[in-house]
């Protein structure tokens, strides 16, 4: 038996119904209740292992000791019995009709609906990550996204990238998106001539130039990117790299070259951010004055968009305005392909005009070291925290990043810290987790995403176990009266999924956007997002609790559950008599059944 309200516009109003808890100040006389197995359409017996048991309502030959499926083409209701055969033959024996992830359809195989990781996980790909080999374990390891850093690398070598990760998703059957991170304009360090590293050591002195060498760098020289960089610093200011994992102070000055002692040594990494401090404030001068947007930026954002890559992260984003103005960019010159703008938050000024940021983008990243660098260090969780909550009121997903797992880009195991650092990130709701290096660079990348997965796994197993549902009010974020209806239902549906303990939701949406807005609810359950296109599914990947399937279906919700049912059935994905909520964002329905 199934339960169902239906928006549409008819022509005569049979019901009223105001929402509970709705914010519709006037009943809502376009919304028509339907009750179905309707008396006017048949079962047509399907085999499976179990049968439900048939509805009183129901002609007595329609009963039948096999699973029945609903059959009703175009919501007609009346189906003739040839046509009932040729459409439970379509629906029983098209199980390629439908894309899964293949890790996530072996854990509802093995494990059921509550295994399935809700939180997503991003790997930064680099040298030791970049085979095809590597990339494919990663994949099974639980990778979502796999993030292309424009600060290394050449374009071929992030184009032969690209398309090892897209010939892992023809060949294997995965959905991992690729977000292109671009370098910004701010000031950061050069090559290292070539090595993948450089350890700085306490009381050594390095010198730092503005400089370009035909031959191999003097020992202990690094290169600058900011031509102004030896005109702007003074003696005495305090050099941070990589947002404070090396430290150094400024002790002379000769004409392009800087003298510098090391005063917190550490790791010196090829294209690491560079910021200095002065009277123990950030010298923000000379960055302000600085585009977000670099000329290089926008080669490689033309490449992004020739690559098709899914995402484009900006660095150092300042203002609205920038997000804008990429987003029109895109619009015009990515040939109908939709590319998502992560606005990456680790500046002064993107905490000072952070709600306008994260309105015109379509998610963002808490890039943390960076932050770290341009505020005291105290105020990196509240920050956090506050960046992830304002994504969740706008429903924009967001990525927490840099530094998670930092210890094992050199060791197998993580520290106990940097565990509870994952942990309260994932009880914060985030969306996604990103390593950096860890997966980059590190000798123990697969380790790192392990690490990630378990501990994201036991702490969402955690907050159902106590039943922490959400209890923060969620504010309107809908302009029109369509999208007011949307968000109502799906506050509805993530409300009754967990009243109700069902299995899943499913999300039948060719946007995504309402996928979207169940997600924001962040549910007990599983959400099964079902969309038509192949990029849409992709970046769907990187929003908490979604499992994306690429699936064609029609405006009939009777048909698309009958397809839908029998294709995961056939699969061993779900069984007769999980329960599941469905909402469409084609009808603005919401309904409640059994699986036959």
């Amino acid at each position: 038996m199934s339960q169902s309200i239906q928006f549409s516009s008819p022509s005569h109003t049979p019901h009223l119904l105001h929402l509970p808890h709705s914010q519709f100040n006037r009943p809502l006389s376009s919304i028509s209740f339907r009750r179905f197995p309707l008396t006017t359409i048949k079962y047509t017996s399907i085999r499976a292992s179990s049968s439900p048991s048939p509805s009183p309502d129901l002609d007595s030959s329609s009963s039948s000791s096999s699973s029945q499926v609903l059959l009703s083409p175009n919501g007609t209701g009346a189906v003739k019995s040839d046509e009932r055969s040729v459409v439970a033959t379509a629906v029983t024996t098209d199980t390629s009709g439908i894309e899964v992830d293949t890790v996530t359809e072996a854990e509802l195989k093995e494990n059921g609906f509550r295994s399935t990781r809700r939180t997503k996980l991003i790997c930064t790909i680099g040298p030791a990550t970049c085979g095809f080999e590597q990339l494919e374990a990663l994949a099974v390891g639980g990778m979502n996204v796999a993030r292309l850093n424009m600060c290394h690398g050449t374009r071929d070598w992030h184009r032969g990238v690209i398309r090892s990760v897209r010939r892992l998703n023809e060949e294997k059957g995965f959905a991992v998106a690729i977000m292109m991170d671009t370098e910004g304009s701010e000031i950061h360090m050069g090559d290292l001539g070539g090595e993948a590293s450089a350890k700085a050591e306490d009381g050594e002195v390095w010198t730092f130039t503005v400089r370009a060498f035909d031959s191999s760098r003097p020992e202990r020289t690094i290169s600058v990117s900011y031509d102004g960089f030896a005109e702007d610093v003074r003696v005495g200011d305090e050099l941070l790299v990589d947002g404070g994992m090396v430290r150094f102070e400024v002790i002379e000055k000769i004409g392009p070259d800087v003298k510098c002692l090391c005063t917190d040594p550490g790791l010196l990494l090829p294209r690491a951010n560079l910021t200095f401090w002065r009277d123990g404030s950030l010298v923000r001068e000379r960055n302000a004055m600085l585009p977000t947007i670099s000329s290089k930026d926008w080669l490689d954002i033309d490449f992004g968009i020739a690559e098709g890559v899914d995402f484009i992260a900006v660095s150092f984003v300042k203002s609205a305005e920038v997000i804008n103005h990429l987003k029109s960019y895109l619009a015009a010159r990515s040939r109908g392909g939709e590319i998502g703008v992560i606005a990456k938050i680790e500046s002064i000024d993107s905490l000072t005009n952070l709600e306008e940021i994260i309105l015109a983008s379509d998610g963002a990243m808490v890039a943390r070291g960076d932050l770290g660098a341009q505020i005291p260090l105290e105020q990196v969780p509240a920050a956090q925290q506050r960046i992830v909550q304002v994504c969740r009121a706008l429903n924009k997903p967001v990525i927490v990043a840099s530094q998670l797992l930092e210890s094992m880009i050199e060791y197998p195991t993580p520290t106990r810290a940097e565990v509870a650092d994952v942990s309260e990130a994932v009880r914060q709701r985030s969306d996604a987790l990103m390593l950096s290096g860890e997966s980059a660079m590190g000798q123990f990348p697969d380790k790192a995403l392990t690490v990630l997965r378990t501990v994201s796994l036991r702490i969402e197993r955690w907050w159902r176990e106590e039943k922490r549902h959400e209890s923060v009010p969620l504010q309107a974020i809908g302009s029109s009266f369509s999208d007011k209806i949307s968000e109502e239902i799906c506050n509805s549906a993530a409300k009754m999924a967990n009243n109700l303990g069902v299995d899943a939701v499913f999300v039948y949406t060719t946007s995504g956007h309402m996928a979207s807005l169940v997600s924001r609810c962040r549910p007990d359950c599983p959400i099964f997002a079902f969309t038509t296109t192949t990029s849409v599914r992709r970046r769907l990947n990187l929003q908490w609790g979604l499992i994306p399937f690429r699936l064609s279906f029609s405006d009939d919700m009777e048909s698309n559950l009958n397809k839908t049912f029998s294709l995961l059935k056939s699969r061993g994905m779900i069984k007769s008599g999980d329960l599941v909520i469905a909402v469409s964002d084609m009808l603005q329905s919401i309904q409640v059944m059994n699986v036959p």
